[in-house]
């Protein structure tokens, strides 16, 4: 799986979350939960995607882009999202 994003992102969100949008491959290739953002129109498809990463859950924003996925977002789930995911998690 071809994952892409920016690279001042990704140094954003090592930074101040102490997460690497490098591990995102292993939240994508486990049990997970996607989503298509549709709060408003982004000009392009945002996918919402919920799952474990080192015994907490994640949430990644990404954008599928041919056979890449664009991660542009990557956070701890907040304590709402937890409760409401977890269970279509098997968790």
């Amino acid at each position: 799986m071809l994952i892409t994003y920016d690279p001042a992102k990704r140094a954003k969100a090592l930074a101040e979350r102490q997460l690497d949008f490098e591990d995102a491959r292993f939240v994508f290739e486990s049990t997970n939960f996607e989503t298509e953002d549709s709060r408003k129109d982004y000009g392009e498809r945002r996918i919402l995607c919920f799952g474990m990463l080192r015994d907490r859950m994640v949430v990644i924003g990404y954008t599928p882009r041919g056979a890449a996925r664009h991660v542009f977002s990557m956070r701890k789930a907040n304590d709402r999202e937890q409760a409401l995911i977890a269970p279509l998690l098997g968790i």
